[in-house]
């Protein structure tokens, strides 16, 4: 039996792991669903689990770890294109809301 090529950190997750480099078009397990990616998603990065819309926050490990800049559909890649961090500046965030 080969290795999930997803993990789910915490089932209150909107998103998942990947575990290797992922291509477009991959199908994926989510329990009893499946999930098709839309973009390749890398080692590491994280995919959205079902549609975040934009605004929404992004919960990983059970906690909010940002928010989406957009709308994000079901197997998308996740990451800084489509994510404002709770805890970084980004380069749609001034410093002035992050301060050192």
């Amino acid at each position: 039996m080969s290795a999930q090529p997803v993990l789910l950190l915490a089932p209150e997750d909107n998103v998942l792991i990947a575990v290797l480099d992922l291509p477009a078009g991959r199908h994926v397990a989510d329990g009893g669903r499946e999930i098709v990616l839309r973009q390749a998603v890398p080692l590491g990065h994280k995919l959205a689990r079902q549609s975040i819309p934009a605004g929404a926050k992004i919960i990983k490990y059970g906690a909010s770890i940002g928010s989406a800049t957009r709308d994000i559909t079901e197997g998308d890649w996740v990451h800084l294109h489509n994510l404002a961090s709770d805890y970084l500046a980004t380069p749609t965030q001034s410093a002035r809301e992050h301060p050192e």
